[in-house]
């Protein structure tokens, strides 16, 4: 089963101020990796450097190799029709507009869960489910 992360889960894991959801990410993190089922989109690199550099101040070359860290993850690249089935996410269940998109990009990847703290826990979009990874410690 793959498993989709959203950015804030990544900014955690490089967020010293945070230190137990820190903590809880980078395990999630770790083992996504180490079992190949990790899964983000061009839209998640994109907002995670924004927010690196940005609000956390993380030097450019530390939030680069962060990046590359997850170059062997599988990637949602959004099309046309992608951001078409965000509309009607985003329509459908009055979502904010880019959490439309995070919930697109998992659906499409077939991924079995949504890893975020933005959606309520336990929420079921079909086969997705979506899990906070800071509530009762469920990265295992």
């Amino acid at each position: 089963m793959t498993e989709f992360v959203d950015t804030n889960v990544i900014l955690y894991a490089k967020d010293l101020n945070a230190v137990r959801k820190r903590q809880l990410s980078i395990e999630l993190l770790e083992r996504l990796t180490r079992d190949g089922s990790g899964t983000i989109s061009i839209q998640v690199l994109i907002e995670f450097y924004a927010n690196a550099i940005g609000k956390y101040r993380m030097p450019d070359a530390e939030v680069e190799d962060a990046i590359s860290g997850l170059k062997l993850w599988r990637i949602h690249r959004p099309d046309y029709s992608s951001v078409i089935e965000a509309i009607q996410l985003h329509r459908r269940h009055r979502l904010h507009w880019f959490d439309a998109m995070i919930l697109n990009s998992a659906i499409e990847m077939g991924c079995g869960i949504l890893w975020t703290e933005d959606f309520q826990d336990g929420q079921r979009f079909g086969d997705l489910v979506v899990r906070n990874p800071y509530k009762n410690s469920q990265v295992v």
